[in-house]
C-alpha cells in the first residue's frame, strides 16, 4: 500500500461495500465514529491488525478497542458481569468502552489485546461505523486514524495529513460529533475503574480512578513472560527456547522470510507459547528497528525489562 494515494469516498452503500471487501481481505480502512476517525481492521485477523500498527507507525503494541454492533455481539468476545451489562445497556450505542475479561474461546487476535486476558469493547453509534460492521461481518479493532503521536483526527483531512499513501481508503462522513476518544471503564472484578475520561461522564457509576495501565490510551505495560527473556540472540544458550526471525531459524520463527508485519502478527502468540513450554528461559532473534519493527522491539524491551 505505501506509495499509493489513499482514496477518499463519501459515506454511502457503495463505499461501505468497497470498505467491507477491503476489511475481509485483511486491509485497514479509515472510518468515522461519533468520537474520532478510526483505523479499522478485522479484530480476528492478526495480520490485518498488524497492518494497523504498520500504517500508524505505532511505537508500542497497546491494546486496541474492538467495535461491535450490539451487546449480544460483545458477549461473544468478552465476559460481562451484571454491572458491566447494566452500563452497556445504559450507554450503548455510544462513546463508552468497557474492558472485560476475554470470553473463553474468544476469536480476538492476541495482538489486539497485547496478550492481556481482557478485551476493550465498544458499540459505536455512528452510522458509517455501524454500516461497516454489518457489511463486513467482523468485529473491528479501530484505534484513531492517525500516525502515532499525532493529534486524533476528526475529519478526513486530518486522516490524510499523516496516513495518505499508507491505507487504501477513507470513508468520508464529515466532521465527528465529539472529537474526543471514548470513556474507558474496566469491569474486570471488584468495583468499576475509570481508565480514561471521555465524552460520557460516568463518575457516579465508577468507584475508583485507576492508574494501572490496562487499556488503550495509557502507557504500555502489557503481557510479559514469567521467564527470563534475552534479546538479539543469534543462537540459543543452554536452557533457552529461541524465537527466530529471518536468517535466525530458532525453535520457532516470528517470520522465516523476515516479514515484519508477519512477525508482529505472531509476536504475542509465540511469547505465550514460550512461557508455556518446558524451557526455563526465552531468547529472541534480532529484529530490524524500522517501521513496525520499532513497535516489536519496544514490546520486547518492555517484556525483557527487570521486574520492579
Amino acid at each position: 500500500m505505501p506509495g499509493k494515494s489513499t482514496e477518499i469516498r463519501p459515506f454511502g452503500p457503495d463505499t461501505i461495500a468497497a470498505a467491507a471487501a477491503l476489511i475481509r481481505d485483511g486491509q485497514p480502512v479509515a472510518v468515522p465514529t461519533e468520537t474520532v476517525y478510526g483505523l479499522a481492521a478485522d479484530a480476528t485477523n492478526a495480520a490485518a491488525v498488524a497492518r494497523i500498527y504498520e500504517a500508524k507507525g505505532r511505537p508500542s503494541f497497546n491494546p486496541l478497542i474492538v467495535h461491535v454492533l450490539d451487546l449480544a455481539s460483545a458477549e461473544h468476545l468478552g465476559t460481562f458481569s451484571a454491572d458491566a451489562r447494566a452500563l452497556a445497556e445504559q450507554h450503548w450505542p455510544g462513546p463508552l468502552t468497557l474492558v472485560v475479561p476475554l470470553a473463553e474461546n474468544s476469536p480476538i487476535a492476541s495482538l489486539v489485546t497485547a496478550g492481556l486476558p481482557t478485551v476493550a469493547l465498544r458499540v459505536p453509534a455512528h452510522p458509517a461505523m455501524r454500516a461497516l460492521l454489518e457489511a463486513s461481518g467482523r468485529p473491528l479493532a479501530a484505534p484513531s486514524a492517525n500516525a502515532s503521536g499525532r493529534i486524533s483526527p476528526t475529519r478526513t483531512a486530518h486522516v490524510l495529513a499523516s496516513l495518505n499513501g499508507r491505507i487504501p481508503l477513507v470513508i468520508d462522513g464529515g466532521q465527528t460529533a465529539h472529537g474526543l476518544e471514548s470513556t474507558i471503564v474496566a469491569m474486570t472484578g471488584g468495583p468499576p475503574r475509570l481508565l480514561r475520561p471521555g465524552p460520557i461522564d460516568i463518575a457516579s457509576a465508577v468507584a475508583t480512578v485507576s492508574d494501572k495501565v490496562e487499556a488503550p490510551g495509557m502507557l504500555a505495560s502489557h503481557y510479559a513472560p514469567a521467564k527470563p527473556l534475552r534479546l538479539n540472540a543469534i543462537d540459543a544458550a543452554p536452557g533457552e527456547w529461541l524465537i527466530g526471525f529471518g536468517p535466525v531459524a530458532g525453535d520457532v520463527s516470528l517470520s522465516p522470510s523476515g516479514d515484519l508485519a508477519e512477525a508482529a502478527a505472531r509476536l504475542f502468540d509465540l511469547l505465550h507459547d514460550a512461557d508455556a513450554n518446558g524451557a526455563p528461559a526465552i531468547a529472541v532473534a534480532p529484529i530490524p528497528d524500522h517501521g513496525i519493527g520499532r513497535a516489536i522491539n519496544d514490546r520486547l524491551a518492555r517484556a525483557a525489562a527487570p521486574r520492579q
